[in-house]
Protein backbone atom coordinates (compact mmCIF):
# COMPACT_ATOMS: atom_id res chain seq x y z
CA UNK A 1 0.00 0.00 0.00
CA UNK A 2 1.06 3.58 -0.51
CA UNK A 3 0.55 4.39 3.20
CA UNK A 4 -0.10 8.04 3.86
CA UNK A 5 1.65 9.29 0.77
CA UNK A 6 0.05 11.39 -1.90
CA UNK A 7 -0.03 9.47 -5.17
CA UNK A 8 0.47 11.27 -8.46
CA UNK A 9 -0.76 9.68 -11.67
CA UNK A 10 0.19 10.87 -15.14
CA UNK A 11 -1.60 9.90 -18.33
CA UNK A 12 0.90 10.52 -21.13
CA UNK A 13 -1.17 10.75 -24.28
CA UNK A 14 -0.36 11.66 -27.82
CA UNK A 15 -2.15 15.01 -27.68
CA UNK A 16 -2.47 15.74 -23.95
CA UNK A 17 -0.60 14.96 -20.76
CA UNK A 18 -2.66 14.91 -17.58
CA UNK A 19 -1.76 14.67 -13.91
CA UNK A 20 -3.95 13.91 -10.92
CA UNK A 21 -3.07 13.78 -7.23
CA UNK A 22 -4.92 11.29 -5.03
CA UNK A 23 -4.96 11.20 -1.25
CA UNK A 24 -4.58 7.88 0.63
CA UNK A 25 -8.33 7.26 0.30
CA UNK A 26 -8.27 7.78 -3.46
CA UNK A 27 -9.87 11.22 -3.34
CA UNK A 28 -8.71 13.65 -6.00
CA UNK A 29 -6.80 16.65 -4.70
CA UNK A 30 -5.61 18.19 -7.95
CA UNK A 31 -5.87 17.74 -11.69
CA UNK A 32 -4.03 19.47 -14.52
CA UNK A 33 -3.95 18.89 -18.28
CA UNK A 34 -1.54 20.34 -20.84
CA UNK A 35 -0.73 19.69 -24.48
CA UNK A 36 1.85 17.00 -25.15
CA UNK A 37 4.78 18.39 -27.20
CA UNK A 38 4.21 16.86 -30.62
CA UNK A 39 7.01 14.58 -31.77
CA UNK A 40 9.52 15.84 -29.17
CA UNK A 41 10.67 13.19 -26.71
CA UNK A 42 12.85 15.40 -24.51
CA UNK A 43 10.16 18.04 -24.28
CA UNK A 44 7.63 15.35 -23.36
CA UNK A 45 9.83 14.17 -20.47
CA UNK A 46 10.28 17.77 -19.32
CA UNK A 47 6.52 18.40 -19.50
CA UNK A 48 5.70 15.37 -17.34
CA UNK A 49 8.38 16.28 -14.78
CA UNK A 50 7.19 19.89 -14.62
CA UNK A 51 3.62 18.77 -13.94
CA UNK A 52 4.80 16.73 -10.95
CA UNK A 53 7.06 19.46 -9.59
CA UNK A 54 4.36 22.13 -9.95
CA UNK A 55 1.74 19.92 -8.29
CA UNK A 56 4.07 19.14 -5.38
CA UNK A 57 4.78 22.82 -4.84
CA UNK A 58 1.08 23.62 -4.87
CA UNK A 59 0.18 20.84 -2.43
CA UNK A 60 3.30 21.17 -0.29
CA UNK A 61 4.06 17.43 -0.44
CA UNK A 62 6.25 14.94 -2.27
CA UNK A 63 4.48 11.84 -3.54
CA UNK A 64 4.81 8.62 -5.47
CA UNK A 65 4.50 8.83 -9.26
CA UNK A 66 2.86 6.37 -11.65
CA UNK A 67 2.84 6.86 -15.42
CA UNK A 68 0.43 5.48 -17.99
CA UNK A 69 1.81 5.42 -21.53
CA UNK A 70 0.76 4.11 -24.91
CA UNK A 71 2.87 1.05 -25.66
CA UNK A 72 4.84 -0.98 -23.13
CA UNK A 73 8.38 -1.45 -21.88
CA UNK A 74 10.29 -4.23 -23.61
CA UNK A 75 11.44 -6.90 -21.19
CA UNK A 76 14.49 -7.39 -23.42
CA UNK A 77 15.70 -3.79 -23.69
CA UNK A 78 13.78 -1.71 -21.16
CA UNK A 79 12.84 0.64 -23.99
CA UNK A 80 9.29 1.66 -24.89
CA UNK A 81 7.74 -0.09 -27.88
CA UNK A 82 4.39 -0.22 -29.62
CA UNK A 83 3.42 3.39 -28.88
CA UNK A 84 1.29 5.34 -31.33
CA UNK A 85 3.21 8.38 -30.08
CA UNK A 86 6.12 7.44 -32.29
CA UNK A 87 8.70 9.68 -30.62
CA UNK A 88 8.44 7.56 -27.47
CA UNK A 89 9.36 4.30 -29.18
CA UNK A 90 12.89 3.08 -28.57
CA UNK A 91 13.35 5.44 -25.62
CA UNK A 92 14.37 4.65 -22.03
CA UNK A 93 11.34 6.51 -20.74
CA UNK A 94 11.33 5.02 -17.24
CA UNK A 95 15.02 5.77 -16.68
CA UNK A 96 14.70 9.29 -18.07
CA UNK A 97 11.63 10.15 -15.99
CA UNK A 98 13.27 8.76 -12.86
CA UNK A 99 16.29 10.97 -13.53
CA UNK A 100 14.09 14.02 -14.10
CA UNK A 101 12.10 13.38 -10.91
CA UNK A 102 14.95 12.02 -8.77
CA UNK A 103 12.90 9.04 -7.56
CA UNK A 104 11.62 5.63 -8.58
CA UNK A 105 8.47 5.65 -10.68
CA UNK A 106 6.10 2.94 -11.83
CA UNK A 107 5.01 2.77 -15.43
CA UNK A 108 2.36 0.74 -17.24
CA UNK A 109 0.45 0.63 -20.48
CA UNK A 110 -2.45 3.09 -20.50
CA UNK A 111 -5.02 0.31 -21.00
CA UNK A 112 -3.64 -1.44 -17.91
CA UNK A 113 -4.06 1.80 -15.97
CA UNK A 114 -7.66 2.06 -17.17
CA UNK A 115 -8.30 -1.52 -16.05
CA UNK A 116 -6.73 -0.94 -12.63
CA UNK A 117 -8.77 2.20 -12.00
CA UNK A 118 -12.04 0.48 -12.84
CA UNK A 119 -11.10 -2.59 -10.77
CA UNK A 120 -10.08 -0.59 -7.67
CA UNK A 121 -13.05 1.75 -7.27
CA UNK A 122 -14.85 1.85 -10.59
CA UNK A 123 -17.38 -0.20 -12.49
CA UNK A 124 -15.66 -3.50 -11.62
CA UNK A 125 -14.94 -2.77 -7.96
CA UNK A 126 -14.78 -5.99 -5.94
CA UNK A 127 -14.46 -8.30 -8.96
CA UNK A 128 -11.70 -10.90 -8.86
CA UNK A 129 -10.92 -10.95 -12.60
CA UNK A 130 -11.48 -7.86 -14.75
CA UNK A 131 -11.00 -7.41 -18.49
CA UNK A 132 -11.16 -3.75 -19.48
CA UNK A 133 -11.35 -2.98 -23.20
CA UNK A 134 -10.79 0.42 -24.77
CA UNK A 135 -12.78 0.93 -27.98
CA UNK A 136 -11.56 4.26 -29.29
CA UNK A 137 -9.26 5.43 -32.06
CA UNK A 138 -7.57 2.09 -31.50
CA UNK A 139 -8.49 -1.03 -29.52
CA UNK A 140 -6.61 -2.24 -26.47
CA UNK A 141 -7.27 -3.90 -23.16
CA UNK A 142 -5.94 -4.47 -19.67
CA UNK A 143 -6.40 -7.33 -17.24
CA UNK A 144 -6.54 -7.07 -13.44
CA UNK A 145 -6.58 -10.19 -11.25
CA UNK A 146 -7.21 -9.83 -7.51
CA UNK A 147 -6.27 -6.15 -7.61
CA UNK A 148 -3.05 -6.54 -9.58
CA UNK A 149 -2.35 -5.74 -13.22
CA UNK A 150 -1.49 -8.84 -15.22
CA UNK A 151 1.38 -7.89 -17.53
CA UNK A 152 2.57 -11.32 -18.66
CA UNK A 153 5.95 -12.75 -19.51
CA UNK A 154 6.37 -10.46 -22.52
CA UNK A 155 4.52 -7.49 -20.99
CA UNK A 156 1.79 -7.75 -23.62
CA UNK A 157 -1.13 -9.26 -21.66
CA UNK A 158 -4.33 -7.67 -22.90
CA UNK A 159 -3.11 -6.90 -26.45
CA UNK A 160 -6.54 -7.98 -27.61
CA UNK A 161 -6.82 -5.53 -30.48
CA UNK A 162 -4.07 -7.23 -32.47
CA UNK A 163 -5.62 -10.65 -32.57
CA UNK A 164 -7.76 -11.57 -35.59
CA UNK A 165 -11.51 -11.11 -35.42
CA UNK A 166 -12.72 -14.60 -34.41
CA UNK A 167 -15.13 -16.74 -36.40
CA UNK A 168 -14.93 -14.45 -39.47
CA UNK A 169 -17.53 -14.59 -42.21
CA UNK A 170 -16.36 -15.08 -45.77
CA UNK A 171 -16.97 -11.39 -46.43
CA UNK A 172 -14.68 -10.49 -43.51
CA UNK A 173 -11.64 -12.32 -44.91
CA UNK A 174 -8.83 -11.36 -45.11
CA UNK A 175 -10.01 -8.18 -43.40
CA UNK A 176 -8.79 -4.60 -43.51
CA UNK A 177 -5.04 -3.91 -43.32
CA UNK A 178 -3.78 -2.94 -39.86
CA UNK A 179 -0.88 -0.63 -39.08
CA UNK A 180 0.80 -3.57 -37.30
CA UNK A 181 1.37 -5.16 -40.72
CA UNK A 182 -1.33 -7.85 -40.49
CA UNK A 183 -4.93 -7.90 -41.74
CA UNK A 184 -8.26 -8.41 -40.03
CA UNK A 185 -7.15 -7.41 -36.53
CA UNK A 186 -9.91 -6.77 -34.02
CA UNK A 187 -8.79 -3.13 -33.96
CA UNK A 188 -9.62 -2.70 -37.65
CA UNK A 189 -13.24 -3.74 -36.96
CA UNK A 190 -14.05 -2.48 -33.46
CA UNK A 191 -12.28 0.88 -33.26
CA UNK A 192 -14.28 4.02 -33.96
CA UNK A 193 -12.56 4.39 -37.37
CA UNK A 194 -13.34 0.72 -38.05
CA UNK A 195 -17.06 1.32 -37.55
CA UNK A 196 -16.88 4.45 -39.70
CA UNK A 197 -15.15 2.55 -42.53
CA UNK A 198 -17.68 -0.28 -42.40
CA UNK A 199 -20.61 2.14 -42.68
CA UNK A 200 -18.91 4.13 -45.44
CA UNK A 201 -18.25 0.98 -47.48
CA UNK A 202 -21.88 -0.11 -47.10
CA UNK A 203 -23.55 3.24 -47.78
CA UNK A 204 -21.00 5.55 -49.40
CA UNK A 205 -21.62 8.11 -46.65
CA UNK A 206 -18.79 9.27 -44.40
CA UNK A 207 -19.94 9.72 -40.80
CA UNK A 208 -18.09 10.09 -37.52
CA UNK A 209 -18.75 7.22 -35.12
CA UNK A 210 -20.59 9.41 -32.61
CA UNK A 211 -22.85 10.82 -35.33
CA UNK A 212 -23.49 7.32 -36.64
CA UNK A 213 -24.59 6.12 -33.18
CA UNK A 214 -26.82 9.18 -32.78
CA UNK A 215 -28.47 8.68 -36.18
CA UNK A 216 -29.06 5.00 -35.43
CA UNK A 217 -30.86 6.03 -32.24
CA UNK A 218 -32.99 8.37 -34.34
CA UNK A 219 -34.12 5.57 -36.63
CA UNK A 220 -31.63 5.76 -39.52
CA UNK A 221 -31.76 2.25 -41.00
CA UNK A 222 -28.28 2.28 -42.55
CA UNK A 223 -26.63 3.48 -39.35
CA UNK A 224 -28.59 0.95 -37.32
CA UNK A 225 -27.45 -1.83 -39.66
CA UNK A 226 -23.82 -0.75 -39.21
CA UNK A 227 -24.23 -0.90 -35.43
CA UNK A 228 -25.88 -4.32 -35.63
CA UNK A 229 -22.82 -5.58 -37.53
CA UNK A 230 -20.56 -3.92 -34.96
CA UNK A 231 -22.43 -5.51 -32.04
CA UNK A 232 -22.18 -8.97 -33.55
CA UNK A 233 -18.43 -8.57 -34.13
CA UNK A 234 -17.94 -7.25 -30.60
CA UNK A 235 -19.89 -10.22 -29.24
CA UNK A 236 -17.61 -12.63 -31.11
CA UNK A 237 -14.46 -10.84 -29.97
CA UNK A 238 -15.54 -10.77 -26.32
CA UNK A 239 -16.73 -14.38 -26.44
CA UNK A 240 -13.15 -15.26 -27.35
CA UNK A 241 -11.97 -13.37 -24.26
CA UNK A 242 -14.49 -15.18 -22.05
CA UNK A 243 -13.37 -18.56 -23.40
CA UNK A 244 -9.73 -17.73 -22.61
CA UNK A 245 -9.93 -15.68 -19.40
CA UNK A 246 -13.46 -16.20 -18.05
CA UNK A 247 -13.57 -12.77 -16.34
CA UNK A 248 -16.13 -11.73 -13.76
CA UNK A 249 -16.59 -8.34 -15.42
CA UNK A 250 -15.77 -6.78 -18.78
CA UNK A 251 -15.56 -2.98 -18.67
CA UNK A 252 -15.74 -0.90 -21.84
CA UNK A 253 -13.95 2.41 -22.30
CA UNK A 254 -13.17 4.71 -25.21
CA UNK A 255 -15.59 6.56 -27.42
CA UNK A 256 -17.59 3.50 -28.46
CA UNK A 257 -18.36 2.72 -24.81
CA UNK A 258 -20.85 5.60 -24.94
CA UNK A 259 -23.15 3.58 -27.22
CA UNK A 260 -25.55 2.49 -24.50
CA UNK A 261 -27.22 -0.22 -26.55
CA UNK A 262 -24.05 -2.36 -26.46
CA UNK A 263 -24.58 -3.38 -22.83
CA UNK A 264 -27.82 -5.23 -23.61
CA UNK A 265 -27.25 -6.33 -27.19
CA UNK A 266 -23.76 -7.81 -26.91
CA UNK A 267 -24.42 -10.13 -23.91
CA UNK A 268 -27.59 -11.26 -25.67
CA UNK A 269 -25.42 -12.42 -28.58
CA UNK A 270 -22.17 -13.74 -27.13
CA UNK A 271 -23.54 -16.99 -25.71
CA UNK A 272 -23.51 -18.48 -29.21
CA UNK A 273 -19.69 -18.56 -29.13
CA UNK A 274 -18.97 -19.03 -25.41
CA UNK A 275 -18.16 -22.64 -24.52
CA UNK A 276 -20.55 -22.80 -21.57
CA UNK A 277 -24.19 -23.54 -20.88
CA UNK A 278 -24.60 -20.02 -19.44
CA UNK A 279 -22.58 -16.81 -19.24
CA UNK A 280 -22.49 -14.90 -15.97
CA UNK A 281 -19.82 -12.39 -17.04
CA UNK A 282 -21.13 -8.83 -16.75
CA UNK A 283 -20.56 -6.21 -19.47
CA UNK A 284 -20.50 -2.69 -17.99
CA UNK A 285 -19.67 0.88 -18.91
CA UNK A 286 -16.70 2.47 -17.19
CA UNK A 287 -17.35 4.59 -14.09
CA UNK A 288 -14.53 7.12 -14.38
CA UNK A 289 -14.55 8.03 -18.07
CA UNK A 290 -11.38 9.64 -19.35
CA UNK A 291 -10.21 10.02 -15.75
CA UNK A 292 -9.61 6.29 -15.44
CA UNK A 293 -6.17 6.32 -17.07
CA UNK A 294 -4.68 8.92 -14.77
CA UNK A 295 -6.31 7.41 -11.68
CA UNK A 296 -5.00 3.97 -12.57
CA UNK A 297 -1.49 5.33 -13.02
CA UNK A 298 -1.61 6.68 -9.47
CA UNK A 299 -2.90 3.31 -8.23
CA UNK A 300 0.19 1.53 -9.62
CA UNK A 301 1.69 2.19 -6.18
CA UNK A 302 -1.36 0.77 -4.46
CA UNK A 303 -1.92 -2.61 -6.10
CA UNK A 304 -3.18 -5.18 -3.65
Amino acid sequence: MAGNRIRFGIDLGGTKTEIAALDPRGRELLRRRVATPAGDYRATIATAAALVHDAERELGVTGSVGIGTPGSLSRATGLLRGSNSLCLNGQAIKRDLEAALAREIRIANDANCFALSEAVDGAAQGAAVVFAAILGTGVGAGIVVHGRVLEGRNAIAGEWGHNPLPWPAATERPGPPCYCGLTGCIETWLSGPGLERDCREATGEALAAAALVSRAAGGDADCDAALVRYEERLARALAHVINLLDPDVIVLGGGMSNAGRLYASVPALWGRWVFSDRVDTRLVRNAHGDSSGVRGAAFLWDER
